[in-house]
């Protein structure tokens, strides 16, 4: 027997953390949601090293106190690399218009699921084990909303409004829209979890995310409680097309490659089989229609090499519930909300993406690991968009600036020099 379909004010597709913050966001705010999340919590993820900025938006959802209880102390991040310039550490402490002076590394299963619950216990009504499959519009005011739980009949919903944060599933830009691959940042990745890998050296530096900046990519390696190691690495299109082994070998091939890391790997225990994802970065030709909003992952994503994804999609996750509410009180005003709120998305991706797109540009490298805080703290600047500050004022913008304009005249002087030899 076919089910009437269940209305609802709001409809979020996807309970990772984007979905979960929107969620409990609009239920205090009195709307009927519903969430539903394909898989069930716990579930793995990677993606386990949140930023500073992130510890006000924990603080307004009431969970900043678990997650300080489910984390490892993280003060800042440091970068590595084996061609002269060393280790070097941005302390989030040292950053300008500072949100907090430090974050946490998680465990992306249990803090994915204490955002899930989190929402149930604000008013949400979450589904699990629930996968959307289609999103049409009969009418344009109407959407009609399938989804499929593991062994039962299609159930049906007709929410007000639907927002679209189904993460790399991307539903609504494929069923809607376009996701076009990042083509200057294609990338793919291949992680796990390990045991016997030392933390970072120094005296509070254990809770350090360390970047170790390698050919062709970079190694993630993000303390984690019980003395586990999650390690990653993040190459580029030739790393991975010009190997011809397994993916396994090519890992510890790239291990092998690079003097610091291998240092650390050297007695390594996986607790888990190497995994890969890859097309790693894309982003949607739009991020709104008709009443839905995507925010995200199902959006765009970039290279992590800074730890931008969930801040990201908190942020997001903040403005589509204004989006959503903005609608429901009146469709002109939601259309306004939704085009502010793209705009705003875009340039937070763009400022972190100049940073992104040049990692592996050894010139930019040399500068980045030799920053100069005078004049005006450009050091500083840096370390608050580490910090996940991503919607800056002019006295971050401003030495910020002063960097990216000093990299660019010492790129072509550099390339200019080269023509004339």
């Amino acid at each position: 027997m076919t089910q009437s379909p269940l209305p609802c004010d709001v409809l979020i597709i996807g309970g990772g953390p984007a979905g979960s913050t929107a969620a409990t966001v609009l239920a205090r705010r009195g709307l009927d949601v519903i969430m539903l999340e394909k898989d069930q919590h716990p579930r793995f993820h990677i993606g386990e090293s949140l930023l500073a900025c992130n510890l006000p938006i924990l603080e307004t959802l009431g969970v900043l106190d678990d997650v300080a209880a489910m984390g490892v102390y993280k003060p800042g991040a440091e970068f590595v690399t084996d061609t002269g310039e060393g280790r070097l550490s941005f302390p989030f402490r040292y950053a300008i218009d500072p949100q907090a002076d430090h974050a946490y590394q998680v465990r992306r299963s249990e803090f994915d699921e204490l955002l899930f619950r989190n929402a149930a216990k604000a008013g949400a009504k979450t589904f699990e084990k629930t996968r959307v499959t289609k999103v049409t519009f009969p009418t344009p005011d109407a959407p009609l909303v399938e989804a499929k739980t593991d062994g039962e009949n299609p159930r049906f919903f007709t929410p007000r409004f639907i927002l679209d944060a189904s993460g790399r599933d991307t539903l609504m830009l494929r069923q809607h829209g376009k996701k076009y691959s990042d083509l200057r940042n294609n990338k793919a990745a291949i992680f796990s979890h390990f045991r016997n890998v030392p933390r970072a050296e120094g005296e509070g530096m254990e809770g350090y995310i360390s970047v170790h900046l390698v050919k062709g990519g970079w190694f993630w390696m993000i303390p984690l409680p019980d003395d586990i190691m999650s390690v990653g690495f993040v190459g580029d299109h030739d790393s991975f097309k010009n190997h011809g082994g397994s993916l396994d070998t090519l890992f510890w091939k790239t291990v092998q490659s690079s003097p610091s890391v291998r240092e650390r790997m050297s007695q390594a225990e996986a607790l888990a089989p190497l995994t890969t994802t890859g097309n790693y970065s894309y982003k949607g030709n739009k991020a709104w229609g008709e009443r839905y909003f995507i925010i995200g992952d199902a959006f765009g994503f970039l290279d992590p090499v800074f730890s931008s994804g969930i801040m990201l999609a908190m942020q997001g996750a903040l403005r589509g519930a204004d989006v959503a509410s903005a609608w429901l009180l009146d469709p002109a005003r939601g259309r306004r909300a939704a085009r502010k709120a793209e705009r705003k998305t875009r340039q937070e991706m763009r400022l972190i993406g100049w940073l992104v797109y040049r990692i592996n540009d050894p010139l930019l490298r040399y500068f980045f690991m030799r920053p100069k805080n005078s004049p005006l703290r450009m050091r500083d600047a840096i370390i608050s968009l580490l910090a996940g500050n991503f919607s800056p004022s002019w006295r971050i913008m401003l030495p910020f600036r002063a960097f990216t304009a000093i990299f660019a005249f010492a790129k072509r002087f550099g390339r200019q020099q080269g023509k004339n030899a």
